[in-house]
């Protein structure tokens, strides 16, 4: 499912970046091999963090820290490091969306029908309609079955039931991009708050909680 779903994104990528009505306005890219190395170039370039992890599920990465403390901010669901980072640069500065942990376990408990999302929102269908219709495949509308398929009868991460919500989170994104003031004091503020992250403290924290020594020096 991993490799369906990036060669689906590699085809959106191809269809929208040799579309001649995007061309200066939107690109689409899927660097192969990142490391570190590209990181580097990629991280402090972001003006956007996208964190879009099921909350409770979220493996224990620092890519979000490091987007914050280059000045990004953050859209995300209430998970992992999310958590932390939204604490620390309030809630002003972050922009939340999708169900939190306890939501999340009474929805899978109720059981979980991601095909009603499908059927009962209207822009949500109408995405992974586009992708069956072949559009991103040559014409061809079974490329991606495997993909959308998987989303409507299992959606292990719960993307369809979280999707409304983001989509109005990416609204309050454009909103508030568009306020180059208001946009710029949040990245400062993601700047200046998110110290916390920092190696020295994490390796306080190591030697107290965990080691239970004193630094050496």
């Amino acid at each position: 499912m991993a490799k369906d779903t990036i060669h689906l994104i590699n085809a959106v990528a191809r269809t929208v970046n040799n579309d001649p009505a995007l061309e200066g306005r939107l690109k689409v890219a899927f660097p192969a091999n990142y490391n570190v190395t590209l990181a580097e170039k990629l991280i402090p370039a972001a003006d956007l963090s996208e964190q879009i992890s099921l909350a409770g599920m979220e493996a224990s990465g620092t890519g979000n820290m490091k987007f914050a403390l280059n000045g990004a901010l953050t859209v995300g669901t209430d998970d992992g490091a999310n958590v932390e980072i939204r604490q620390l640069v309030g809630d002003k500065h972050f922009f939340l969306f999708g169900m939190d942990e306890p939501a999340v376990a009474a929805l899978g408990a109720k059981g979980y029908d991601p095909a009603s999302y499908y059927e009962s929102n209207p822009q949500l269908k109408a995405a992974l309609d586009l992708i069956l219709s072949g559009r991103f495949s040559a014409g061809d509308p079974h490329a991606f079955d495997s993909v959308v398929y998987n989303l409507l009868n299992q959606d292990r991460f719960m993307a369809l039931a979280d999707f409304q919500s983001y989509i109005d989170a990416q609204a309050r994104v454009e909103e508030r991009y568009a306020d180059q003031d208001a946009w710029t004091r949040s990245a400062i503020l993601n700047v200046a708050r998110t110290g916390y992250f920092s190696s020295d403290r994490s390796m306080r924290d190591y030697l107290q909680r965990i080691w239970q020594t004193t630094p050496m020096i």
